[in-house]
């Protein structure tokens, strides 16, 4: 049975939350869960860094996150993939440099596995 578009919309919305969450608190186990094993962030500088490099930078500290603002979500939902794209003032930390709040936007691909809503790719920029 296959949900509709507004739960759908809900659950990504509530995994992008998530996912902000467990950048703040570090928390591995969450950050495996909210992005799919093939996933990969185009940074800013074009830089791309798959999943378990992902994790292990905000784990060791060459990614850190302070907090984040949602400011806007937009969610387009095509049967089992989605393309989200989220608008947040996050307060980082990040390659050595100093602390700043930036206007992260993050476009995302994400898609359905087993039932569970998945990221698989998101590209930063600034707004």
């Amino acid at each position: 049975m296959t949900m509709g578009a507004s739960d759908d919309k809900r659950q990504i919305a509530a995994l992008y939350e998530r996912m902000y969450k467990a950048m703040i608190a570090k928390d591995s186990t969450v950050l495996e869960e909210v992005h799919a094993d093939d996933f990969v962030l185009v940074h800013m500088t074009g830089m791309r860094q798959s999943k378990p490099v992902y994790i292990r930078a905000i784990m060791d500290g060459t990614l850190n996150y302070y907090s984040a603002v949602t400011e806007g979500l937009d969610i387009h939902v095509n049967r089992d993939s989605a393309i989200i794209t989220g608008h947040s003032r996050v307060e980082a930390a990040v390659f050595g440099g100093g602390r700043h709040t930036w206007p992260l936007s993050l476009q995302f691909e994400a898609r359905r596995e087993n039932g569970k809503w998945r990221f698989t790719r998101s590209q930063a920029s600034t707004y």
